[in-house]
């Protein structure tokens, strides 16, 4: 689905008043590879072609980019630098919009600015989703075979839900990525929605094709995430305290693509969905907060899975596979531009 496609007529509205027009002639470079991002673009008409230069100097083909097409869209949330070259492939027009301009407008809280954000989030969950897939695509030496079964029972079916936990969590919550913005009343509202679980080591969160019910976030210990592709299945990153984790799927109301397992015995906040879109789509400061942190954890996972792409690149060069190597290259610089930071 193409960005603008993602909005309605208000938020689309809403969106291009902040943006401001721009048009490239044929051949006519939009941004270089190496360079600091300053926003996002949206083409209106003609295609643009996203290259980067391979060892050797030849020039390697990314991305074709069309109408309708968004990339920088990282760019609006975090500092960011372009990953490849883009130029015109022929008369293109299109908007470009600046970070600081974006910022502006979502922190207006209105409903529109709001579905304008969520699209925003939406398409770096379609492009982390679409990159971990291509990264499992390729056997690593890590790999395992893949001992358990897409979608079965609920894992937490029978957990005791309690609002009180063994020892007093409250004092360190101000310290971890989750709550380290909000105030004690946020944090309050957060609790007053949300369940408890603790759970020993080895027990599963949720499993792949298991229908989303709620995201999580890590109070304490730590949760491992396996993602699966045929017979295999592969350790995709380890979540410790202060970390989501489920709100992929409880964004896109639907099926989870990994297993979650308990990697230390932990203490997990448990936020129903209903709970969570109430949250994510209403308009208080909470709603704007929860906003940030989902955005700077996929910029944070998407970091994660590049450098996957990065070791997998440079392990096809040294056995001399060059046309899986350009493919894997082609996957990571697609991206155009990506955070330099994690967040």
């Amino acid at each position: 689905m193409q960005f603008l496609d993602r909005l309605d007529d208000e938020a689309r509205k809403l969106l291009l008043a902040v943006a401001r027009p721009v048009s490239y002639g044929k051949g006519a470079r939009l941004v270089r590879h190496g360079d600091a991002a300053r926003g996002a673009y949206v083409l209106r008409t003609g295609t643009a072609e996203a290259v980067v230069a391979l060892p050797g100097g030849d020039q390697l083909t990314v991305a074709t980019l069309h109408a309708g097409s968004m990339f920088g869209e990282t760019s609006l949330i975090e500092r960011s630098t372009c990953m490849a070259t883009v130029n015109a492939g022929d008369e293109v027009e299109g908007w470009f919009i600046e970070r600081d301009d974006f910022r502006a407008l979502v922190a207006q809280r209105a409903p529109a600015a709001l579905r304008v954000q969520h699209a925003v989030t939406l398409v770096l969950s379609d492009k982390l989703r679409a990159l971990n897939a291509r990264v499992l695509e390729v056997p690593a030496p890590e790999d395992r075979v893949s001992a358990g079964k897409v979608n079965g029972p609920d894992p937490l079916a029978g957990i005791k839900r309690v609002k009180q936990a063994s020892f007093d969590f409250r004092p360190f919550l101000p310290l971890l990525p989750l709550f380290e913005s909000f105030d004690e009343a946020e944090t309050a509202e957060l609790l007053e929605l949300s369940s408890l679980l603790e759970l020993p080591r080895g027990h599963g969160v949720f499993a792949a094709g298991q229908p989303s019910e709620a995201c999580f976030a890590v109070i304490r210990g730590a949760v491992e995430i396996r993602a699966r592709h045929a017979k295999r299945e592969r350790r995709m990153a380890v979540l410790g305290p202060g970390q989501l984790i489920g709100y992929m799927s409880a964004l896109e109301h639907g099926v989870h693509g990994s297993d979650a397992l308990v990697r230390e015995h932990a203490l997990l906040l448990e936020i129903p969905r209903a709970a969570f879109d109430g949250l994510y789509h209403g308009t208080s400061t909470v709603s704007t907060k929860l906003h940030r942190v989902i955005q700077r954890s996929l910029l944070s996972s998407l970091a994660q899975t590049n450098r996957h792409l990065t070791r997998l690149i440079s392990l096809a060069r040294l056995r001399g596979a060059d046309r899986e190597g350009d493919a894997l290259e082609t996957a990571l610089c697609a991206q155009v531009v990506t955070a330099v930071r994690e967040s």
